[in-house]
């Protein structure tokens, strides 16, 4: 299993020297519709030569703040690989506690996180395609360029504006996994209908009386690295990871017949519809043209899948939030169609607030997500 190391990190970043006149003249500006240059837009907007000039001394000096960034989230510490805190208990589960535990995730799948996954929101780009833009090819996003970016620049804040204003995937924590298992569901047999990129895994094999660990997903990278991670860190155990999206899974024979109340828990966070838009063709956004179509054909049948392979008693939770029109044109309650397709084939048991830092504004504010607790009937 590869780790990205700092040094080849701060390569994908590096760029022939420049002056600050050549970058006046060749540097572009890009929004929303298109691309101009940089001049152009200072003369049209009123940004000032000064304040250009403080931003190109950031990128000249990238390294500066690439490396905090690479520290802060995807720096492997061998020492903090098991989780050694004690679980948080039911009622105060938080996403950002021990957040450590994200950058062995952040680093394996970096590319995935930061640059291929998409924004669900309009006119966002990812954090990754701004920094590669920036620094390579002086393309500067028109939010860098507004009076509060210049702002947080001059205080030598640019990490706030990459980060407030840009996307990046989110992510679950391992030790949010690994207190859930501990403190609420128990269990020892885990089946996950998604991977959260390899967190569902690390978390559910940090718990000591889980003996089995079976997920799914569709982007073929991150099920290879998932085999990869719990080939080395935890090989005393059984694994088995599918390529497949999980709607496949309850049209496969072999596996429902492999599997059927095999499980005592089952566990994910499933896609938020189309908050983020993950790579891949075999992605359930991608296969269904409706949100009435996607609930029937992906979510109906992954639940009916769930309710399967659940043993009688067996724990069914999910995490959602009450994310929905406010962030697209369509109008619905992801929230609420999605438990009531649920609560068709299990009892509402418990519902739980998860505390989350909302990576899908430009606030950054905490928000509540759900998480909701099943038994299978």
């Amino acid at each position: 299993m590869k780790v990205l190391e700092l040094t080849e990190f701060l390569n994908i970043f590096k760029s022939k020297p420049i002056t600050f006149q050549e970058f006046l003249l060749k540097a572009q500006v890009k929004s929303a519709s298109k691309i101009r240059p940089l001049k152009e837009y200072m003369k049209e907007r009123g940004v000032k030569t000064e304040d250009v000039k403080v931003l190109f001394e950031n990128i000249q000096n990238r390294n500066e703040y690439l490396t905090r960034f690479y520290n802060l989230s995807l720096r492997v510490q061998p020492e903090k690989l098991h989780i050694t805190e004690a679980p948080m208990k039911a009622r105060t589960m938080n996403n950002n506690e021990a957040i450590v535990y994200k950058n062995l995730i952040r680093n394996m799948h970096y590319e995935d996180i930061l640059k291929n996954t998409k924004s669900g929101i309009a006119n966002v780009p990812t954090f990754f395609d701004v920094l590669i833009d920036l620094y390579k090819k002086h393309i500067i996003d028109y939010k860098i360029l507004t009076p509060s970016a210049i702002h947080y620049i001059k205080e030598g804040r640019l990490g706030s504006v990459f980060s407030s204003f840009f996307f990046r995937a989110s992510i679950m924590s391992p030790f949010l996994v690994y207190s859930l298992n501990e403190s609420v569901l128990k269990g020892t047999k885990i089946f996950t209908p998604t991977l959260g990129w390899t967190s569902y895994c690390y978390g559910f094999l940090e718990s000591p009386q889980v003996t089995e660990y079976v997920g799914t997903d569709v982007i073929p990278s991150v099920c290879e690295k998932t085999v990869q991670f719990a080939k080395k860190h935890s090989p005393d155990k059984q694994v088995k990871i599918f390529c497949k999206p999980s709607e496949a899974l309850w049209k496969s024979s072999a596996f429902t017949k492999k599997y059927r109340e095999h499980f005592d828990v089952v566990f994910f966070s499933p896609p938020y519809y189309k908050l983020e838009m993950y790579p891949g063709e075999n992605q359930s956004t991608e296969q269904y043209n409706t949100y009435e179509e996607w609930l029937e054909k992906y979510w109906h049948q992954t639940i009916q899948l769930c309710h399967h392979v659940l043993e009688k008693g067996g724990r069914m939770c999910y995490i959602l939030s009450g994310y929905g029109s406010e962030n697209t044109k369509e109008q619905y309650d992801l929230l609420g169609d999605m438990n009531k397709i649920s609560k068709k084939y299990f009892d509402l048991k418990a519902t739980l607030q998860m505390h989350n830092k909302d990576v899908h504004s430009t606030s950054h504010k905490e928000t509540n997500e759900k998480i909701m607790v099943f038994v299978k009937k």
